[in-house]
């Protein structure tokens, strides 16, 4: 266990991704958002969701450290800033130990 930083928490953070315009093909969406991210972020998964008339929203599941100020907004701010994102949503925040 020597140099094994202890305490290096990351959390879990499910946000609906709502794009701008029924044009947008949400996969690409991903990739710019993905594009964008710092390094210590990562998507570990993602799900397409039916909204209406045609819309599709995204749930993201990011996996991001766990910072004590701040929690989401870095996060949020990131994701407002990305080309055809119209709206964001944080759904859940869950903490997860690393192993």
């Amino acid at each position: 266990m020597h140099g094994v930083l202890l305490g290096m928490a990351k959390v879990l953070v499910v946000v609906s991704i709502y794009p701008s315009s029924t044009d947008i093909d949400l996969d690409q969406l991903v990739e710019r958002i993905k594009s964008k991210l710092p390094s210590d972020y990562n998507i570990a998964r993602y799900d397409k969701v039916p909204i209406a008339f045609g819309l599709n929203a995204l749930k993201v599941y990011f996996v991001i450290p766990e910072e004590s100020e701040g929690g989401t907004s870095k996060l949020e701010e990131l994701l407002q800033g990305v080309e055809g994102v119209e709206e964001i949503e944080v759904e859940a925040v869950h903490r997860i130990s690393e192993y």
